[in-house]
């Protein structure tokens, strides 16, 4: 189906670029925050078998994992607040307009650990030009490798966002924020969180229309550019929930 975006251009809906990671039950499951692989496991109980391989007349596995730590998932401000508040009953719509963007984070040393940070900076940043129209920023850090799909990345320090980045990739209109890391914010900020924090505003008033989606994965053959995101989401009630996002490319009326 061809659906045309006013002012903007037309989508094909059976051309989706699928922009999530898999969940999977083996050890090739990306992994962020020291957590365990997932697992699916059949259901054993009152002689029932879940499992037809073995000798049941139906799949019916429960499966344990954990939104943040075991691939692509969708946020709200209840990540960081006392208050309970659902990404599923704050996001509300789920189509917009987003721009993908690469980048090369810049290597510097942290001041008080020692440790080399890899870090996305107003430097960085600086170049590339941001598209007016978009309500989404979706980042591509670049080396950009298939590694990425099944990496573990607690106790790696991945790439984070610098806080004055803030200005740049979340104006007014931004309302998601996307990348392809377990988190904005440095893997050990001694629970400071504050990009997180800036972004939502949880010191004034809540933005609580944005979201930030982590652990995406944005393929080499999607160029950057202006698309129609579909962000797609389990209807959990938590303050993150596994997610699909899905990229269209925008053609000429």
């Amino acid at each position: 189906m061809r659906l045309i975006v006013e002012n903007i251009g037309v989508i094909d809906t059976e051309k989706p670029l699928d922009i999530s990671l898999v969940l999977v039950n083996n050890d090739s499951n990306p992994k962020a925050w020291y957590v365990d692989n997932p697992r699916f496991e059949p259901v054993m109980a009152n002689g029932f078998t879940g499992s037809v391989e073995q000798g049941g007349s139906v799949n019916f596995r429960n499966i344990y994992f954990n939104p943040h730590g075991h691939g692509t998932h969708t946020e709200c401000v209840g990540h960081i607040t006392n208050e309970v508040y659902s990404v599923n009953s704050t996001l509300k719509n789920f189509f917009f307009l987003a721009q993908v963007i690469s980048v090369k984070p810049e290597i510097r040393t942290n001041t008080d650990d020692g440790i080399k940070d890899s870090v996305i900076t107003r430097k960085v940043l600086e170049g590339i030009h941001f598209m007016e129209n978009a309500e989404a920023i979706i980042i591509r850090t670049l080396p950009n490798t298939e590694e990425k799909k099944t990496k573990n990345y607690s106790n790696t320090n991945p790439a984070f966002l610098d806080l004055d980045t803030i200005e740049i990739l979340a104006p007014e209109r931004i309302k998601h924020l996307l990348i392809d890391t377990p988190s904005v914010d440095r893997e050990n900020d001694g629970g400071l969180l504050s990009f997180h924090h800036k972004f939502w505003n949880t010191k004034g008033e809540i933005r609580f229309d944005r979201t930030i989606t982590e652990l995406v994965y944005v393929n080499n053959e999607i160029l950057d550019g202006l698309y129609v995101l579909e962000l797609q989401m389990a209807s959990f009630e938590n303050d993150a929930a596994p997610s699909r996002p899905i990229l269209y490319r925008i053609e000429s009326k």
